[in-house]
């Protein structure tokens, strides 16, 4: 039998590091079996996860903390802003990726990454700056 994996991960459920377990996506995600092969760090004391950077080198790396379910829709709201704006497609790109994400670390004060955010009132925070940063980028038109 393998020996089972553990990393200390930061759990926003828990609000601190624990001792996540390596597991898979049959586990995590039972009705998606496209999903079954992909790594995922769960924290058993509160049921969160988080996935991981399954298409490189370090395919168990975490992509992150572990979110809550609550931080995670809001990383998604965020996303919903903030992709446009250096994303090509439906809009003209106003910002190359490094410099939007330079500019969010500059105003919160810390190296932004989305997968970095550990409560709901960070995660609301970038959110509000970064609504700031697209109306301002969008009323310039």
């Amino acid at each position: 039998m393998a020996k089972e994996e553990i990393m200390d991960i930061y759990c926003c459920g828990c609000n601190k590091d624990t001792a996540a377990r390596l597991t898979n996506g049959e586990e995590i995600y039972p009705h998606r079996k496209d999903l079954y092969s992909l790594p995922f760090w769960k924290c058993d004391q509160c049921g969160n996860y988080v996935g991981c950077h399954h298409k490189t080198k370090n395919q168990t790396k975490p992509l992150g903390c572990i979110p809550t379910q609550e931080i995670k829709n809001i990383r998604k709201k965020i996303h919903t802003v903030l992709d446009p704006l250096w994303k090509s497609g439906k809009y003209d790109r106003k910002y190359d990726r490094k410099e939007l994400y330079l500019k969010i670390s500059e105003t919160i004060g810390w190296e932004y990454h989305t997968a970095k955010i550990r409560s709901v009132i960070e995660a609301e925070n970038v959110f509000k700056i970064v609504n700031e940063i697209s109306c301002n980028a969008f009323n310039k038109e």
